[in-house]
């Protein structure tokens, strides 16, 4: 892990805190995506810019909303969950999705589990075996909130049966300017 480019120090966050901490607001957003949000360690960027090194310890995925603090305590990041290539799958019935989110789950595929449609990850392989069960398919860039899994503790979303998924593609966001305070973050989820 090398120092950042434009030379500025990163912040160094090692503390996690329950969502909206005493009512303030965070100076900076840090987006994430699933696989993102599972590791807690490693340099990652504030929405605007911002060197931020995670240094937190081990355990559940990170949630959107969440707050993260040096180690004064002091909040200083809320995360946000990034947008993702999405396939959303729906069946004619819910005993078609049912039978979607076994064949699935065979696959240790992650998923997102609502009433009318499953979402997953975009992966070609899947889509064609999704599409020739008759199932219907949605693309869409959203984010993505998978579920934990029967062997993770809580309800935290996670991969917890005991390995990685490597998905083959960076996630960077290509944002590489700095600021004292991020002004202007556009809206935060």
């Amino acid at each position: 892990m090398g120092a950042p480019a434009d030379g500025a120090s990163p912040i160094v966050l090692t503390e996690r805190l329950a969502p909206s901490p005493g009512g303030a607001s965070p100076p900076l957003i840090l987006e994430l995506t699933a696989d993102e949000r599972s590791r807690l360690r490693g340099l990652r960027h504030s929405r605007c810019g911002i060197p931020l090194l995670l240094q937190l310890p081990r355990g559940e995925p990170l949630q959107p909303d969440e707050w993260l603090a040096a180690a004064d305590g002091r909040p200083q990041v809320r995360l946000a969950a990034a947008a993702e290539p999405l396939l959303l799958v729906r069946g004619a019935t819910p005993l078609e999705l049912l039978r979607a989110a076994y064949h699935l789950g065979n696959r240790h595929v992650a998923m997102e589990i609502q009433v009318e449609e499953l979402r997953l990850l975009d992966d070609p392989v899947l889509a064609d075996l999704l599409e020739r069960r008759g199932l219907r398919l949605e693309r869409r860039q959203a984010p993505f909130l998978p579920e934990s899994g029967a062997y993770a503790a809580g309800t935290a979303p996670s991969h917890g049966h005991g390995h990685g998924h490597n998905h083959g593609h960076n996630h960077g966001h290509g944002n590489s300017h700095s600021h004292s305070h991020c002004q202007g973050q556009g809206g935060g989820r």
